[in-house]
């Protein structure tokens, strides 16, 4: 891919805001106290090179989502062996960190740092994009010999200001960094932060949680947060109930407003969500596709970067392909 053809093709799509459905039927919650809801998206669909994917939000409410900045679902989606990858080809970011977790499937990332990775189940990779590095993603080898379901997500970390000039880093964690929660009526990953004072050890440069939680059916959870962070629920399968009497759906996300100190949830079947959230940057925030800056001018320079090469060479970056 030309640096020319990305920087013109490289505009953000955003989620569309949802109508909460009211519960009519009797409330599995015992009160209606906890953090408020502040508003519900839908995700969209759209694509990513050849990849389908739903997304949630892109660069919009921040005051509720930050320090994330934007939520893709991966998937799922059934990969016949030898078949053509779904692949989206090199392309460069800037002053984020995406962050890319498998819930089924595999996936390969090849970069500008000459990392060349298989990234399996239950990884989690950050790709600290810092002054700017280039990738490509790609479903993986194991999908490609044997077929199944790649499915995940990727979501956007944005960086506060004072990291945003980093030299770029790319880390895969496997599953025995994070920590599992294993209880009655539900079961945690703890991929990011800590959960009822079950600590991951996965290291972040500011206070930040990813939350991977299984919902047995009639599940009440008090989920605590920080009153002073964000906090922000993704269903991807069945629904929750929330503050309000509101119902969350699959693919939707709850966004809370700050000030309380526990996320009230409950679920009437099986549910899968994630719940995410941290200390907001307060920053200004300037994005322009891969990259999100604090100015205009910052994003001009990742430009001219980007197009000098400065960041690599997507040519050589998208050299090794599978077949």
């Amino acid at each position: 891919m030309k640096r020319s053809e990305f920087i013109k093709g490289s505009a953000i799509i955003g989620a569309s805001i949802a109508m909460p459905n009211l519960l009519k039927a009797a409330s599995g919650l015992m009160d209606g106290k906890g953090r408020k809801v502040h508003q519900v998206i839908s995700a969209n669909k759209t694509m990513v090179g050849t990849l389908p994917v739903l997304r949630s939000f892109a660069g919009d409410n921040n005051d509720y989502v930050s320090p994330y900045v934007f939520f893709d679902e991966f998937g799922p989606v059934k990969v016949d062996p030898r078949a053509k990858p779904l692949r989206v080809d090199a392309h460069p970011h800037a002053g984020i960190i995406p962050t890319t977790y498998f819930l089924s499937g595999n996936g390969h990332h090849r970069d500008s740092l000459n990392y060349d990775l298989q990234i399996s189940k239950g990884d989690f990779m950050m790709f600290t994009s810092g002054r700017g590095a280039i990738h490509m993603e790609e479903t993986g080898q194991g999908l490609y010999d044997n077929g199944g379901v790649y499915h995940g997500f990727q979501i956007w970390l944005n960086m506060p200001s004072k990291y945003k000039q980093v030299a770029p880093a790319t880390e895969v964690f496997h599953p025995e960094k994070m920590a599992v929660i294993n209880e009655k009526h539900y079961s945690a990953n703890v991929v990011l932060g800590d959960l009822f004072g079950v600590k991951s050890k996965v290291e972040t440069l500011f206070p930040v949680f990813y939350f991977h939680i299984n919902l047995k059916a009639g599940a009440k959870l008090s989920i605590p947060a920080d009153p002073q962070h964000n906090a922000f629920i993704y269903v991807i399968t069945g629904k929750i109930e929330t503050e309000g009497r509101k119902e969350i759906n699959q693919n939707q996300v709850a966004l809370y407003e700050r000030g309380d100190s526990m996320v009230n949830i409950f679920s009437e079947g099986d549910t899968e969500i994630l719940m995410l959230g941290g200390k907001p940057h307060n920053e200004p925030v300037f994005a322009y596709g891969p990259f999100v800056m604090n100015t205009e001018e910052e994003i001009k320079k990742c430009i001219n970067d980007y197009q000098a090469g400065k960041m690599g060479n997507p040519q050589q970056v998208d050299a090794v392909k599978m077949r």
